[in-house]
C-alpha cells in the first residue's frame, strides 16, 4: 500500500479511454469465515510451506512486507509481480532487486507488469515514498533490471496459480492493475487461487488521497472494481483505515530499525522519508487516529503468513464506486444487502499486534 500525502487536483483524477470489455462480468466473493483460533507466532518448529506470489508496487511498505515474507520459514515465495503504482514500474522492479538483494534472495523471479491503470492514467506516492520508491537513498550496488524475467507480470501470475492450483495464496499490496488484467486473460484464475490478500480500499469514507479514496484503489479503480467483483475465493482486505487502528510505536520502530544487522541499516535508510512524511502536519491529518507505526502493506502479508493473525473480521459483499464526483475509488461496503450479492469479503477489523511486532523484528534479524 502506498500513502501519498499530497492532494491530487482534478486534473490529476480525469481517466481516458474505454473498460467496457473489462466490465463484463459482475461476480461476487466467496464467503470467508475469520479464523476462530488465536496462538503465539512463533518462527521455530515445522510447518508446511505456504505457497505465497505477491504483487507489489515496492515502495517502504511493500519492502517490509516483503521482507517479513522472507524472514517467514513457512513460506515458500513462488515469485514477485511488479506494477505502477508507489513509483514507476521500473523503479518498482529496481526497488523488488534491491530488497531480495539485502535478504540474499535474488534466485527468486521477480517479473514487470502493467505500466498504467487500465485507463492510461499515472499516479504515485512520491511525496510519502520519495521519488524513487525507497526514499531516494542512493544505493550504488544496486542490482542491474537484467535480472528481471523475460516473461511479463500477467503471464506469470497465471501461469505459477496453474501449476500449483489450489495452492497459491496471492499478496496484493499495490494498485490491481495486473491482478484484474490476469482474472481477463484466464477467468478460471480465481478458483485456483487458494486466497487473495488485499491492501486497499476504506471501510469509513475516509481517503489519504481524495477525500473518500485510498491510494491502491484511486490509483485504478475499475481494477480494483474488477478484482472485488470478480474474484470468487476467500478474499481478505486490509483496508486503509484498519491499518491506521491497528499501528504501532514509534518506540516500537525506533527498536525495530536499531538492530544491528545490514537489513535493519537497509530500511533505515530507506524508511527514512516516509517518517518524516508521517510526522509533519498533513500526515497527522491523514491518520484517522494520529500519526504512527503503519506499515499498510505488511497487515495484508502477516494475514497470508499466518490466519490466526487475524482476530476479529466483518464478513460483507464489497464493490467499488466509479463514477462518484467525490467517491470514485471509494470501497462500498453493503452491509444492507442492497447489492444483493451472495458472495463475500473478509474485511479485517482487529489482529494480533504481538505477532506482528515478532513478525517485523524477524525480518530485519
Amino acid at each position: 500500500m502506498a500513502v501519498i500525502l499530497q492532494r491530487l487536483t482534478a486534473k490529476s483524477l480525469t481517466f481516458r479511454g474505454s473498460v467496457g470489455r473489462f466490465l463484463s462480468a459482475d461476480h461476487c466473493l466467496r464467503p470467508v469465515n475469520p479464523p476462530s483460533a488465536h496462538k503465539h507466532y512463533s518462527f521455530t518448529g515445522s510447518m508446511m510451506k505456504k505457497k505465497l506470489l505477491l504483487d507489489v508496487d515496492c515502495g517502504v511498505d511493500d519492502a517490509q512486507a516483503i521482507m517479513v515474507a522472507l524472514a517467514a520459514p513457512n513460506v515458500e515465495l513462488l515469485g514477485i509481480t511488479c506494477v505502477s503504482g508507489n513509483t514507476s514500474v521500473e523503479n518498482v522492479c529496481k526497488n523488488t532487486l534491491r530488497v531480495l538483494q539485502v535478504c540474499g534472495k535474488l534466485e527468486i523471479p521477480v517479473f514487470k507488469g502493467a505500466a498504467k491503470a487500465i485507463l492510461g492514467e499515472v499516479l504515485n506516492a512520491a511525496a510519502f515514498h520519495g521519488q524513487d520508491g525507497l526514499g531516494d537513498a542512493p544505493d550504488p550496488n544496486a542490482p542491474g533490471l537484467d535480472l528481471i524475467q523475460t516473461e511479463g507480470a500477467v503471464s506469470a501470475m497465471i501461469r505459477i496459480v496453474n501449476e500449483n492450483p489450489g495452492e497459491v495464496s496471492l499478496v496484493a499490496t499495490a494498485p490491481l492493475t495486473n491482478v484484474a488484467l490476469a482474472v481477463k486473460m484466464d477467468p478460471s484464475l480465481p478458483s485456483k487461487l487458494k486466497g487473495l490478500y488485499i491492501m486497499g480500499g476504506n471501510t469509513e469514507s475516509r481517503g489519504n488521497v481524495t477525500m473518500c479514496s485510498e491510494f491502491n484503489f484511486i490509483a485504478d479503480p475499475e481494477a480494483a472494481h474488477i478484482v472485488l467483483n470478480e474474484y470468487q475465493c476467500p478474499t481478505y482486505l486490509a483496508c486503509w483505515e484498519f491499518t491506521c487502528y491497528n499501528k504501532l510505536s514509534w518506540e516500537f520502530c525506533d527498536a525495530w530499525l536499531a538492530q544491528d544487522t545490514d537489513k535493519a541499516r537497509f530500511m533505515a535508510q530507506i524508511f527514512r522519508h516516509s517518517i518524516n512524511a508521517s510526522k509533519n502536519e498533513y500526515g497527522e491529518k491523514v491518520f484517522p487516529t494520529g500519526s504512527g507505526f503503519v506499515p499498510c502493506d505488511v497487515y495484508a502479508m502477516a494475514a497470508a503468513i499466518d490466519d490466526s493473525f487475524i482476530l476479529e473480521s466483518d464478513q460483507y459483499p464489497v464493490t467499488v464506486e466509479l463514477s462518484g464526483t467525490f467517491t470514485r475509488g471509494m470501497m462500498v461496503v453493503d452491509t444492507t444487502g442492497g447489492l444483493n450479492k451472495t458472495f463475500t469479503a473478509s474485511i479485517m477489523k482487529k489482529v494480533d499486534l504481538k505477532m506482528f511486532q515478532q513478525m517485523l523484528m524477524a525480518a530485519l534479524k
